[in-house]
């Protein structure tokens, strides 16, 4: 048994804050559209609506005189839209939100920073400057206290105080620090790097060239890194050589014992004893026609699959089919699975808050599918914004959500006023 899995099974759960009642708070899904600078947050049941468009670069004027008058961050401003923005810009990668449901914690990768925006006002309450020119994923604490956010170049994690934004902590990455995941209990946090996923030596005779990737196992109070793990080597081990070492999302399942994910380039998952510290099983998923026969070199930032959920019983998996344009409900004892098609390019998939439900975005048809893992279909499809990536279950304030009700009915009577002239 490793000695972070042994930590974790032993240690006492860590009680969680409620600064606002029950009573005042809804769940919200928050739906990061990458390119645009948006974040659109949806009622996660009944007829799925959007209650609000946010927008998350409020300040955009001043970032860019930032950076139209530094050489360097401008060579990276422009890097990131070349090559990890397929030609656009980058600005909203991940969002959390507070326990109180008063602010959103977003990384904004093009702008290499991490802002709290107040949900009332639309106003940036603080903003950390990662180090390095990118933020990346992030990942909040049960508690809701801190949000772990990686900087891309700075092979970084950063632990900051969601209130605040003050640095409280940090921890060291391979190259181009990724996933970030908190256990339950909010003891430990499960990370892992991608490496240089924007280069073209993608071979597996160039994968050294991809720089130092981990999955690591890491003490959440003292931010030590407990355990560094090469999943290339372990696939290795297991008898599936020349798989990459990239760990991109991951799912856990509910006793923490067994990790699920993907890794670059691989069409499927990989199911990882943390326990007996080995791979366990590998599962294969489809491949579209079209990709067969794909040069490596033309995979979306090396991405085959990317994104991976699981619901509350540890039964199902949700999948996100990237390359293949599908998602997949998977079976966790069988590895069968069922596949759904609604879109074009899946980039994330995640739990509603009963986990009744997995959201996919399809990041390439600018909306999201609501499939319930009950019935294996889906059972909405919800227009969102310009490249939609991360979403996350988050909550909001009751009269907020009112107030924003109230301007759709506004807005709405307006409408119909202007239709009937």
């Amino acid at each position: 048994m490793s000695a972070a899995f042994a930590l974790a099974v032993a240690a006492p759960s860590a009680s969680a804050e409620h600064p606002a009642k029950d009573s005042d708070l809804r769940h919200a899904l928050f739906v990061g559209n990458n390119w645009d600078g948006t974040a659109d947050v949806i009622r996660p049941g009944g007829n799925f609506k959007r209650i609000a468009r946010l927008n998350v670069i409020p300040d955009i004027e001043q970032r860019m005189l930032e950076i139209y008058t530094n050489p360097v961050r401008l060579g990276y401003f422009l890097g990131i839209r070349a090559l990890v923005g397929e030609g656009h810009d980058q600005y909203v990668d991940d969002m959390f939100t507070s326990k109180d449901g008063r602010l959103v914690v977003v990384s904004r990768p093009s702008l290499a920073d991490v802002v709290a925006l107040n949900l009332r006002t639309g106003k940036i309450v603080w903003r950390f400057r990662v180090d390095g020119q990118r933020s990346d994923h992030m990942a909040i604490s049960p508690s809701g206290r801190h949000v772990a956010v990686s900087a891309s170049t700075g092979n970084v994690v950063h632990i900051l105080r969601t209130r605040t934004g003050e640095e409280v902590g940090r921890f060291p990455s391979g190259d181009s620090p990724h996933e970030n995941n908190y256990s339950a209990d909010g003891k430990l946090i499960y990370h892992a790097s991608i490496g240089l996923v924007y280069t073209p030596a993608d071979q597996p005779v160039a994968d050294s060239t991809k720089g130092d990737r981990y999955f690591q196992i890491v003490d959440a109070k003292t931010n030590k890194v407990l355990e560094r793990i090469d999943m290339g080597k372990k696939l290795e081990e297991a008898g599936y050589p020349n798989m990459s070492s990239a760990v991109r999302p991951m799912a856990l399942s509910p006793n923490e014992r067994f990790v699920y994910f993907q890794v670059s380039f691989f069409h499927g998952f990989v199911e990882y004893d943390l326990k007996r510290d080995r791979v366990t099983r590998v599962n294969r998923l489809p491949i579209a026609d079209e990709v067969k026969d794909m040069p490596r070199e033309q995979y979306l930032l090396d991405s085959a699959h990317h994104g991976i959920a699981m619901n509350d019983r540890g039964t199902r998996l949700c999948v996100a089919g990237t390359m293949s344009d599908y998602a997949a409900i998977v079976s966790r004892d069988t590895f069968r699975h069922k596949l759904i098609h609604g879109g074009k390019k899946p980039y994330w998939s995640t739990n509603s808050g009963n986990s009744r439900y997995c959201f996919v975005s399809w990041s390439g048809s600018d909306r999201i599918s609501a499939i319930s893992y009950k019935k294996k279909k889906e059972v909405a499809r919800i227009p969102v914004g310009d490249h939609p990536q991360r979403m996350r279950m988050g909550n909001v304030r009751v009269s907020w959500v009112s107030a924003q009700d109230s301007a759709s009915d506004r807005e709405d009577g307006r409408f119909r006023r202007d239709n009937a002239r």
